[in-house]
């Protein structure tokens, strides 16, 4: 896709974005709102898959390209115990737990994470709220993680949970959910590395997803586990992450 089209694209998405968030609760409360939602976002979704082949490349920049300060998309520092009493040992406690249909489930620190085959990219996040930022992204294929869990066949969502809790209760904690194809995607990966350096609290340390070919809603940060699913209807709202059950589009191409 074209640089050209994708910046027209996160326009659209920024304008649709805003009015979400002017009205989306209320909409959401009807009838009629919420299949027109899911109809139009199944087809945008078939739409891209038949456009661009299944492992196009997002397009990637060079160092020169890179934004002199990368913004903090949604929660700058979640306001939760736990996860600030691991931010405050520099994350030495912190593990990544993966579960659900596979397998063989893991407990990954940090250390686990950086010891597996590592990808480097350099991409724009474009975001809702209408900005973009270029950065340089280091960490793990997701890939290389569910292969070492051994995804069961009956799997077709990867469902990220977040320590961020965007109400201030443990029910609100952020979460997000892809399919298989973009989670085996080349660019899919668990980054811990910003342009070179450990990944700031404000970006989503100490683990983020980046999901290059979507909008910065769907690269979830402070990620505390990640749970292989057939369905994830019986999860939050049951439309597969945290803006997903405001209003937002589950699947969010560019």
């Amino acid at each position: 896709m074209s640089a050209a089209r994708r910046r027209f694209l996160a326009r659209i998405a920024a304008l649709a974005g805003g009015a979400v968030l002017a009205g989306c609760d209320r909409l959401s409360r009807t009838d009629w709102f919420p299949p027109i939602l899911e109809s139009a976002e199944a087809l945008t979704r078939r739409v891209q898959r038949l456009v661009t082949p299944r492992d196009a490349l997002a397009r990637e920049y060079t160092v020169a390209d890179l934004s002199p300060k990368f913004r903090s998309n949604g929660t700058a520092e979640p306001e939760d115990d736990d996860y600030l009493a691991l931010a405050e040992k520099g994350f030495a406690e912190w593990f990544l737990e993966v579960g659900g249909l596979v397998e063989r489930p893991l407990r990954l620190s940090l250390a686990d994470l950086r010891a597996m085959p590592s990808r480097t990219q350099i991409t724009r996040h474009d975001c809702v709220e209408g900005w973009s930022a270029i950065g340089q992204w280091t960490g793990v294929p997701l890939a290389a993680v569910l292969a070492e869990a051994r995804v069961r066949p009956q799997a077709r969502y990867v469902v990220f949970r977040c320590a961020d809790p965007m109400e201030g209760t443990e029910e609100s904690k952020y979460y997000e959910s892809i399919d298989m194809v973009d989670a085996y995607h080349p660019q899919t990966i668990l980054a811990y590395a910003l342009n070179g350096a450990p990944l700031p609290v404000a970006n989503g340390a100490p683990l983020r997803l980046r999901v290059e070919r979507q909008l910065g809603y769907k690269m979830a940060k402070y990620l505390m586990s990640i749970e292989l699913v057939e369905s994830f209807a019986a999860i939050g709202g049951g439309r597969g992450g945290y803006w997903e059950d405001r209003g937002y589009e589950w699947y969010a191409g560019i």
